[in-house]
């Protein structure tokens, strides 16, 4: 009983500490967690996605699914019996059996079968799609912000252009007044020196 609690302790830290392995080439920060009956899931942040795998509150202080599996008879559905009375008698080509002519070549297509089932009807926590989630809803608002953000700057544009049609259109100062005094000529002698002298 110990080793199965401590291998279930290791599964659900493999599982739940592990969020260098989803992080994709962009550098996206994912932080995995599950979460248990009403337990509030963490916010997701700008530079983080969080996402949550809720279970059932009756999951919390229980041995991780993986690790619940048996192969004793008595843990073998009555469909996966009736099944395997069905298929009693298959032998031959792509049989998966060891008798007739053969009958070794059915086992990879067999082994491939039973690894698809097993992950559609698996009631483990999927992230990997949590986590495409979460970068999509994230996504969604890229465009929104992006148009709002280009029609701030074609404001900005629009009136500065504006101002300097604007300045560029004014009469200068000698234009606006040719009555005006001249301004006096610039002195064109420098300071004393005492060679001057």
């Amino acid at each position: 009983m110990k080793r199965i609690f401590a291998a279930a302790l290791l599964a659900s830290a493999i599982t739940a500490g592990s969020p260098l392995a989803a992080q994709d080439g962009a550098g996206d920060k994912v932080n995995m967690v599950i979460i248990y009956g009403d337990d509030a899931c963490p916010e997701s942040t700008e530079t983080e996605i969080t996402v949550c795998a809720r279970k059932a509150e009756g999951e919390r202080f229980r041995i991780p699914e993986e690790l619940r599996q048996s192969d004793s008879g008595e843990n073998v559905a009555w469909a996966q019996r009736v099944e395997s009375f069905e298929t009693i008698g298959a032998s031959g080509t792509l049989s998966c059996s060891p008798t007739g002519a053969g009958g070794i070549t059915g086992c990879t297509d067999a082994m491939i079968k039973a690894a698809y089932a097993e992950k559609a009807n698996s009631s483990s926590v999927r992230f990997g799609q949590l986590i495409e989630d979460a970068r999509a809803e994230r996504l969604s608002t890229i465009d929104a912000d992006a148009a709002d953000e280009q029609e701030r700057v074609e404001v900005i544009e629009k009136e500065y252009m504006e101002r300097l049609e604007r300045e560029r259109a004014a009469e200068l100062p000698d234009e606006a007044n040719p009555d005006a005094e001249a301004l006096p000529a610039p002195n064109t002698i420098g300071p004393k020196t005492s060679d001057d002298e």
